[in-house]
């Protein structure tokens, strides 16, 4: 227990750093995008003024435009990346928080509904759901869960380890994948870390 104990602590604390480097990237991406555009219209306007008062030649302008292009198209064009990267981190970010907060509500409680976790994280069913296999598959989560009923609880691993029998209808319980077994009889998901 204490290794999943440790794991979800890690796990929080990637997510808090990680926080801090999506805003960054999404900043950074704007700036980018922003001091690329500026330089490219300074450089434009400094053309063209020096180009109107004779002190530049048409071809001076035109490799000077190059030049300017050269510079600024690969500042606008990371920025767009960091900007779009940023979003996408956005709502990785947003889902882990929403599975914290699933983790958190469920060890807390205990036993819980399937349908007031659906309320409380004001998702759909079938996303609580693939979070619950999620957490499952990464280890941090280690309990039963009876569909048909839509009740969820959280157990001690080692307790689990060591049941051959079903905690709701006491059938024979067999591996149904990595750490989840199924009880044939009533349906019920038994989840191992």
């Amino acid at each position: 227990m204490a290794a999943g104990s440790a794991a979800a602590a890690g796990a929080a604390a990637e997510v808090q750093g990680s926080d801090n480097m999506k805003s960054s990237g999404k900043i950074i991406g704007i700036v980018l995008i922003g001091g690329g555009v500026l330089l490219c219209l300074a450089v434009a306007i400094w053309l063209v003024t020096a180009a109107a008062g004779g002190g530049l030649t048409p071809g001076g302008a035109a490799l000077g435009g190059i030049l300017a292009l050269i510079i600024c198209a690969p500042m606008v064009g990371v920025g767009v990346y960091l900007l779009i990267q940023g979003g996408r981190e956005e709502k990785t970010m947003a889902q882990l928080a929403q599975q914290r907060k699933l983790l958190d509500i469920i060890k807390t409680r205990g036993e819980t509904t399937v349908s007031d976790l659906v309320l409380e994280l004001d998702t759909s069913y079938d996303q609580v759901k693939d979070w619950i296999y999620d957490l499952v598959g990464k280890g941090l989560f280690s309990g039963y869960v009876n569909w048909e009923e839509g009740t969820l609880y959280s157990h001690q691993a080692s307790q689990l380890r060591d049941e051959t029998r079903c905690q709701q209808c006491g059938g024979e319980l067999s591996l149904a994948g990595k750490g989840v077994v199924s009880c044939p009889y009533c349906g019920t998901e038994h989840f191992l870390s």
